[in-house]
Formats: structure tokens, C-alpha cells, sequence
């Protein structure tokens, strides 16, 4: 008996030696739990491998050796270390349960059990309530502050989009008017008027000689010197009317009234204010109806044809404010009003040509001149609006994070509107005051969808 006493002291010193594993039943043994001895040291969080090994079991468990797994009690929870989770990871706080463990680079790999990845690191408990449908995703804030999310509310701004579009300066064409002859006529002389002269309504061009225009004159210098009622109402005035009808000008008419005298030569008066665009009259040339002898443009106000890109079309009505800026004179602008806005879109350039009609007094813009319109389009009145870094955009859909507080932001779809200045008009889906999310809501984002993921798996492999 003496002799067997020593040979299990020996056995019991060789385990001890060797890290209580070396014999079997004695380490057995020391795995083995009274209900007594649990309920002393508290309830079990989990069992851990005997070696150290990260490899963790919610039920006892043996290894392949048949060594039994070391439980971890909440009582004696030992420090963390590279190879052991930390209590947070196995202890839920409060009253919430730890569900299962997800793996902290987001791949689509849970665990009942606390555990590490490849790198080492640890997975990341998943509490009662974090993964419920209500479709608010949960950060934690630490999490926060790493990723730099930011949050601002919505705020009433004054929304007015700019559209810029090139174009040129062309005459108005209601201002144009041309210089022809309705009979058959000679240049008798013409006045030192140039192409690019500017003249003055009333003011002399050329001496007209024609024979249609002297045979009316003299009848109705006739007419006049009948001096008869029957005469002045009837004859005289349908001689009045074909010196009318063959354009003669109206102050020449008066002359004669006046002087009962018909001229050899009629002077032919410019019929507006202007600049002479085109001079083709010569001394002594020989005009043919119709023929084109000056042709004279009132430019004290003229047209811009500006072509907008067909995407702007929508914000663009007749009647609103422009201001132009000729390239020729840095920094100086120029008020207009849209006027037009041609029914036609051009199929080669996707523009929309309108016109714009601007004041010109000092007849500094001249035709065919470059020109930049800049349009200020949307309402005066204050909008709900968003900064445009807060909206994710999917193409069909829009929809950005609203700042719940606690680490909680609830994804929702908006309804956009007008842009301005890095912000966006909200229509519908946040009212004034709601915080968003501002930065980093991409990451938010690829949360929320790993969220979903990782809920799609874990019903997956509980089928």
C-alpha cells in the first residue's frame, strides 16, 4: 500500500510539473465543477480551450484529445489578453443578452461564441435589439467619433439655381428699316452719309429724281389750285394718296401744299434713328423698284440669342431678370428680360435658343458681339434645405441618414428639388429642424447594409 501511496504522489508531481494535463484522471478531475462550487464563483459566461488557444464554447466542450474546455465564471473573468476576449465581449451590459458575434470586417461570418479572425481580431458582440426590423442603424460611439460623422440640421435657405449660357448680340428686328425706291428712279445726290454713320430721323440721305413721282406732284399742285370743295375732296385727295403710295416722304408732301410748286428733285429723308448698316446708293445711278439703296438699324436697343443646355429649360419662363456680360468689357453688365424662348431644340447641340432684349443708350454692344448671360432662376422664398453631401443618391432613389441621437440614425427617402451653393431643396421627407447626417454617411450606409446581410445569413443557417 506504502508503495502504491508513492507511486500516485510521483504521478500527481509529474502532472503538476507538466501543467496539470500529463496524467489523465487527475486532470479530469480538475475541470470537473460542483454545482456548488459554480454558484459560489457565479454562473458560467463560456468555456475556453485548456492550452489558451482562441477557441471559445457556450457549452462544455472537450478537445480532440479529450481534454475537457476550462470554464470562465462572471465571478473570476480574468484579464484580456491576445488570445482571450474581453469581458465586454462576453458580458452583455445590462440586462441585454449577447445574441452572436459578428465578424469585425464586415464578411458575412457570425459565431455563437466569442472568437477572433485571421488578423486576430475580435469579433464583435451583437446585442438583444441591435438587429431589429425597425430599420434604425446603431453605432457605437466610439465608432462615431472614428469615422467622423457629423450631423446638421435642415434649415429654411433661399434656393436660386444659375444657369450661364454663351451666345451674340443681334440687331432687334423690329428696328430695322430699308431705303427703296417704288418707281423708277435716278440718284440725283447723295449726302456724306457712310456705311456705320449714325443718323437722325428726318435727316437728308439723297436727291431723288423720278418721273412717276413729279407727274403726281404736278397734278396734285392741280388739284390744289382749283381751289373748289368738289376739287379739295375729291380729285386732290387721291393725288395725295399716290404721292403716299410711292413712299414719298411726308415732309416733302407739305412743301408742296405749302408751295404750290413741284420739285425737280425730292430729298429723301432717313425714316429713323440709327446706324447706317448698308449704303448702295451712287450719284447718278439708276434705281429700280425695289432696289435696296440704304438700310439703316436703330440699335439704342438690341437682342441677345443665347442658347440653354435643354436640362435648364424647366427653370427658365419669359419675363425673368438677366444679366449679361459682354467679353469686350470686363466687369461691366448688362440688365435684360427674356422675351422669347423659340419652340425648338437644336438635335446636334441638345440647346434651346432664347432671346433676351437689352437696353443699348451708349451703343456699346454691337451686333454679333460674344456675350455670357447669366440667369437666376427659383423663388425668393425660403425652402427646407439640406447640405448636398447628406444625400445618397442611387440614380432612382434618394434618401439620407436623419440623427436620432444615441448613436441611432434612421435612413429615409427625400424628395429633391432645386440646387444652390453645396445645397439641395428638400420636398418632401425632412422637415425643417431634423438633424442628418452630413460626413461619413457612406459609411452609415455600408453599415445598414451589412446589417441586413449579416440578418439574411444568420436566418439562413437557422433553416
Amino acid at each position: 500500500m506504502t508503495r502504491a501511496l508513492l507511486a500516485c504522489t510521483a504521478a500527481a508531481l509529474i502532472a503538476v510539473a507538466c501543467g496539470g494535463y500529463a496524467w489523465r484522471p487527475f486532470a479530469r478531475v480538475a475541470a470537473i465543477v460542483t454545482p456548488a462550487a459554480a454558484q459560489q464563483a457565479g454562473a458560467v459566461l463560456y468555456y475556453e480551450d485548456p492550452d489558451g488557444k482562441p477557441d471559445y464554447s457556450p457549452v462544455p466542450k472537450t478537445t480532440a484529445d479529450g481534454r475537457d474546455y476550462r470554464p470562465v465564471f462572471a465571478a473570476s473573468e480574468p484579464e484580456p489578453s491576445p488570445t482571450r476576449p474581453p469581458a465586454s465581449h462576453a458580458a452583455p451590459p445590462g440586462d441585454r443578452k449577447i445574441k452572436y458575434y459578428r465578424n469585425p470586417m464586415g464578411l458575412a461570418d457570425t459565431s455563437p461564441v466569442p472568437k477572433k479572425d485571421s488578423m486576430g481580431m475580435d469579433y464583435i458582440p451583437v446585442l438583444d435589439g441591435e438587429d431589429s426590423d425597425d430599420g434604425v442603424v446603431r453605432l457605437s460611439l466610439g465608432k462615431i467619433q472614428r469615422a467622423g460623422v457629423k450631423s446638421e440640421p435642415a434649415a429654411r435657405r433661399v434656393i436660386q439655381t444659375v444657369i450661364r449660357a454663351p451666345g451674340t448680340i443681334q440687331l432687334d428686328e423690329r428696328r430695322v428699316s430699308v431705303i427703296s425706291m417704288r418707281s423708277e428712279s435716278w440718284v440725283q445726290k447723295v449726302a456724306d452719309v457712310t456705311t456705320g454713320t449714325r443718323v437722325r430721323k428726318g435727316q437728308p440721305l439723297m436727291d431723288i429724281y423720278s418721273p412717276a413721282v413729279a407727274s403726281a406732284a404736278a397734278e396734285y399742285v392741280a388739284t390744289l389750285r382749283l381751289k373748289t370743295p368738289a376739287g379739295e375732296a375729291g380729285y386732290g385727295r387721291g393725288s395725295r394718296l399716290r404721292l403716299i403710295n410711292l413712299d414719298v416722304p411726308e415732309p416733302v408732301i407739305v412743301d408742296i401744299e405749302k408751295s404750290g410748286a413741284v420739285p425737280l428733285a425730292i430729298a429723301w429723308t432717313a425714316p429713323r434713328d440709327g446706324i447706317v448698316l448698308e449704303r448702295n446708293a451712287i450719284e447718278g445711278m439708276r434705281a429700280q423698284p425695289g432696289d435696296v439703296l440704304f438700310r439703316i438699324a436703330d440699335v439704342s436697343a438690341v437682342w441677345a440669342l443665347v442658347d440653354v443646355a435643354e436640362r435648364d429649360l424647366g427653370a427658365i419662363a419669359v419675363g425673368q431678370h438677366v444679366n449679361v456680360r459682354a467679353r469686350s468689357f470686363t466687369g461691366r453688365e448688362f440688365a435684360g428680360v427674356i422675351s422669347v424662348i423659340y419652340p425648338q431644340v437644336n438635335r446636334d447641340t441638345r440647346t434651346a435658343r432664347i432671346r433676351i432684349e437689352l437696353a443699348n443708350a451708349d451703343l456699346a454692344l454691337l451686333p454679333d458681339m460674344y456675350i455670357d448671360a447669366v440667369i437666376g432662376s427659383g423663388s425668393p422664398d425660403p425652402v427646407v434645405a439640406i447640405p448636398e453631401s447628406a444625400v445618397l443618391d442611387s440614380g432612382s432613389r434618394q434618401a439620407v441618414f436623419v440623427d436620432k441621437g444615441e448613436g441611432r440614425f434612421e435612413p429615409r427617402a427625400v424628395t429633391l428639388g432645386r440646387r444652390s451653393d453645396g445645397y439641395v431643396e428638400i420636398r418632401e421627407g425632412i422637415d425643417d429642424g431634423e438633424p442628418v447626417v452630413v460626413s461619413a454617411n457612406f459609411l452609415i450606409d455600408a453599415e445598414s447594409n451589412l446589417k441586413a446581410a449579416l440578418k439574411g445569413f444568420s436566418e439562413g443557417s437557422a433553416q
